[in-house]
């Protein structure tokens, strides 16, 4: 049986628009279960479902003549004479499949449904092609509601402030798993704990060989990987682009490539430090964090605060924009959302903690701030990891 995820709420109002549906995020996080899920429920007959890891699929749309192609999706059922449904999978495989997308639809009562693994270069393809004809969603590792769908158990995530060492300990007991072993879904279904350690290595290694080496002709494959663990160690601290470029003995210019790629990949988030001047946002520091801290914890020398505020920033990114902020002191807030709400991150919180972020984000005039810890506290403004 598949198991709804969240963002199909977002999705299914426009399942019958004419737009174009575009679902990207990192590979394994359950793009291809969602399109099924969406494609069990079309009760139309005139729909396909085509693979385009697959390369006999993958042929169909490498023909230069469009009729060719309409040709081939007849032969497997496809009737252009009505509305159709057409489910493309693994889009990034085929540089042409914007053009042919816009070709169809503009000609063809075709609702398209399409996944890819990677933003840097869906949003490139088709920012001109299929300018107005897209909804572009970006589906992420679970979060700790869905992980709690997916095990099966039926709590529902607390949202009083103030919450007994009672109710924490029952959830934090689930929570530590989810922390320990991240929201991959293939990850989450497993039971035994070195089945999901090997799971994780093999997400890893899935996405070195099908993003990294296939997608991207990088000249030096040991390097890229080599950043990659190197990033995972610097999980939540600002990077030194210079101490980088050294390290790794390349230019700066290639690190920038290295960053992007794996931002539009998805395999990191860069996050900005807030500032009331764009152009100085843009010369700061970012601070990097992981995609799942279930990577983090098992393939890096990581500490459990570290492991912790990766999670953290998992879950609060589904719900806006992420800052952080830092004053010329060093002093600093861990994240801001939506330039409204302020977020220290503390494994064990104590009330200098809590004054410090009050005291901060009175400066940036936002009323509304917390504390996320991890283990129990009695102080006010403070909420806990599983309750984002």
């Amino acid at each position: 049986m598949i198991i709804k995820r969240t963002i199909y709420n977002s999705i299914k109002p426009y399942i019958n628009s004419r737009q174009v549906i575009v679902v990207t995020g990192m590979r394994r996080v359950g793009k291809t279960t969602l399109m099924n899920y969406i494609y069990n429920r079309i009760k139309l007959e005139n729909k396909l479902f085509l693979d385009l890891e697959n390369t006999l699929e993958r042929r169909i749309f490498q023909k230069k003549d469009y009729q060719d192609i309409k040709f081939e999706l007849e032969l497997r059922g496809i009737n252009f004479k009505k509305q159709a449904y057409l489910f493309i999978d693994e889009i990034q495989f085929l540089k042409n499949i914007p053009s042919v997308v816009k070709y169809f639809y503009d000609h063809y009562q075709i609702k398209f449904f399409l996944t890819g693994s990677s933003s840097y270069y869906l949003k490139n393809q088709f920012s001109e092609s299929l300018a107005g004809r897209k909804y572009i969603f970006e589906l992420f590792p679970l979060s700790f509601k869905e992980f709690l769908r997916f095990k099966k158990i039926e709590l529902k995530i607390p949202t009083a402030k103030k919450i007994s060492d009672t109710i924490h300990d029952t959830y934090d007991h689930y929570y530590e798993e989810y922390l320990r072993f991240g929201g991959f879904p293939e990850v989450v279904l497993l039971n035994d704990f070195d089945e999901k350690r090997k799971m994780i290595s093999d997400i890893f290694s899935s996405f070195f060989q099908l993003e990294v080496m296939q997608l991207r002709d990088f000249r030096k494959n040991a390097v890229i990987r080599d950043f990659m663990l190197l990033l995972m160690q610097r999980a939540g601290t600002k990077l030194d682009i210079s101490k980088l470029s050294k390290e790794l003995s390349v230019s700066r210019e290639t690190v920038y490539n290295y960053l992007s790629f794996l931002e539009g990949t998805y395999f990191i988030k860069l996050i900005k430090q807030y500032s009331k001047s764009p152009d100085v946002e843009i010369r700061r520091s970012p601070k990097v964090y992981i995609c799942d801290s279930g990577l983090l914890n098992n393939l890096a020398r990581v500490d459990e605060g570290t492991v912790f505020e990766n999670n953290v920033f998992q879950n609060l990114r589904l719900k806006g924009e992420l800052n952080y902020w830092q004053q010329k002191n060093g002093q600093e807030i861990d994240f801001m959302l939506n330039k409204k709400e302020t977020y220290e991150v503390k494994l064990f919180p104590d009330e200098r903690d809590l004054k410090r972020l009050a005291r901060l984000s009175e400066k940036l005039k936002i009323k509304n701030y917390n504390i996320i810890a991890k283990k129990y506290s009695n102080l006010e403004n403070v909420v806990y990891g599983f309750m984002i």
